[in-house]
């Protein structure tokens, strides 16, 4: 298995290559050449294996230039029960409630409890192993944009990693206090922590702009140095996610829900659009989903695209209840395009600079076809996201987060455009409620105050539902970071933090 740039069709690079690497010279993603077929035989054969053997399976089909040994002790160190709770890491819960078919793909009983996690354990193990290929001695320098979850979640991954550091940037004030809280008290000699005046856009502008910087390169090079990404725009990122796609459809085959062929909904809580690529992937692998429902919050510039062929991230940015999501521009849609264009570099470069430079493109109505036979896209306003959030709860005594919430909101609505409402829905679940439990707290009626732990208590003492200890924790542990920087400084920080400025 070879991997090309969505810019440069022509490149042919190993998987090892491609993820020590994280984005193309010409700032394009890395793609698999081809995907595997699933949907033959070798599916059935899939059913009885527990969720690492799963793993070790779909990962030997894109990473081949990694021995099955290698494969294996990057599974056998990320999905261990000491750090997820289970043998199995993600679960698999049914909410039936009048005559939805929905089950909630809980993807966050990872360190961090965000489903971030079930990429970022072992994205550090590929990298420590594909350096070992291709990293010719050098020091990897992770840098890393975040919403929220992704930014902790890399840094519990690359914690005290050898071999490694890891540079997480954040917008000042779109994440959580929790979040924000996870990542100023992270442990570990390797990793630093920023906040920038910014958003997340500003954040992501900023990392990916060093990584195409030529000077900056050099200059890590004097010093054997070499950047790379935690973000979903690693390939090493995205592969991971495809796996629990699969389990989970698996799993409903398993417990009599579907019986094997037929299909499944997904739905997914998506701003960046790499975690519903990965269930496209999966797609494209054979497994039998019928849509992909791709939910936003306030800032819907992907359902506005997906409805009409035109993305516009000249609009007015919303920070909102469900943070994670506050993205206007979703990187991993230029991965999709890519496919849907016929692998076409020179348009997909075309309309990526109508982005950068207009902050507009469209993609025509042949495409815009292909998406809207593929892609349902709806948005859940901030008043939805909370009486989301309180029905689950008083209908259903299930705790959602705000991320969640916006999922299962527009997922009712995908019910209300169909015919055929039977086809179960497995819609993902990506966060735990106590990370944004001031919000959480606010939807079930109650009032919230500027502690956190202190909302954090009072979730638990209404619901009865412990809050998971490591967050628990977070209200002992020393703040290590709390440096804000102007959103246009990002390279300066990485020079001066890494000790090579000047």
């Amino acid at each position: 298995m070879l991997y090309k740039s969505t810019r440069n069709s022509q490149l042919r690079l190993e998987a090892s290559q491609v993820i020590v690497q994280g984005i193309s010279e010409e700032g394009g993603l890395f793609v698999p050449e081809s995907f595997p077929d699933l949907s033959g035989g070798e599916l059935p054969k899939l059913i009885e294996l527990e969720y690492p053997a799963l793993a070790k399976v779909i990962f030997k089909k894109f990473l081949t230039d990694f021995t099955e040994d290698e494969i294996a002790a990057c599974v056998d160190k990320a999905y261990t029960k000491e750090k997820f709770g289970d043998k199995s890491p993600v679960k698999l819960v049914s909410l039936p409630k009048n005559g939805e078919h929905k089950f909630l793909l809980e993807l966050w009983h990872g360190p961090t409890c965000a489903f971030k996690d079930m990429a970022l354990q072992i994205l550090p193990q590929f990298l420590t192993t594909a350096l070992r290929k291709n990293g010719g001695g050098k020091e990897a320098v992770i840098l890393t944009a975040t919403s929220g979850d992704t930014g902790k979640a890399a840094l519990e991954g690359f914690k005290d990693v050898p071999g490694t550091r890891i540079l997480v940037f954040y917008p000042r004030d779109g994440v959580s206090p929790m979040q924000k809280r996870q990542m100023a008290t992270q442990e570990g000699q390797n990793v630093a922590v920023c906040a920038i005046e910014g958003n997340f856009d500003d954040a992501q502008a900023g990392v990916k702009a060093i990584f195409t910087n030529s000077q900056l390169k050099s200059r890590l090079l004097e010093h054997n140095m070499l950047f790379s990404s935690a973000n979903s725009i690693n390939w090493g990122r995205l592969l991971p996610q495809i796996v629990y796609y699969v389990y989970a459809y698996l799993e409903l085959v398993r417990t009599e829900q579907i019986t094997l062929g037929k299909p499944m909904d997904v739905v997914v809580p998506t701003g960046n659009f790499g975690n519903i690529l990965a269930a496209y992937y999966a797609r494209k692998m054979g497994l039998p989903i019928r849509k992909l429902v791709c939910a936003s919050n306030a800032n819907n510039v992907l359902t506005d695209f997906i409805r009409t062929g035109t993305y516009d991230r000249r609009r007015e940015f919303y920070a909102t209840s469900s943070p994670s999501m506050d993205i206007l521009i979703s990187s991993n849609l230029e991965r999709l395009l890519y496919d849907l264009s016929g692998e076409d570099s020179s348009l997909l470069s075309s309309w990526m600079k109508g982005l950068s430079e207009n902050g507009v493109y469209s993609v025509g109505e042949a495409v815009l076809k292909k998406v809207q036979e593929l892609f349902y896209g709806g948005f859940c306003g901030e008043s939805g996201t909370a009486q989301t959030v309180r029905e689950l709860w008083e209908k259903e005594h299930y705790l959602c987060d705000t991320h969640t919430a916006v999922a299962v909101d527009v997922y009712r609505q995908y019910l209300g455009n169909i015919d055929n409402s039977s086809v179960p829905a497995v819609i993902a679940s990506t966060a735990n409620p106590y990370k944004f439990s001031a919000s959480v707290l606010e939807a079930l009626g109650q009032t919230a105050v500027e502690n956190d732990f202190e909302n954090l208590g009072k979730l638990e003492e209404i619901t009865g539902i412990n809050a998971p200890e490591q967050l628990r924790r977070l209200c002992e542990k020393e703040e290590r970071f709390a440096q804000i920087i102007p959103k246009d400084q990002a390279a300066e920080y990485v020079l001066t933090t890494l000790g090579i400025g000047g």
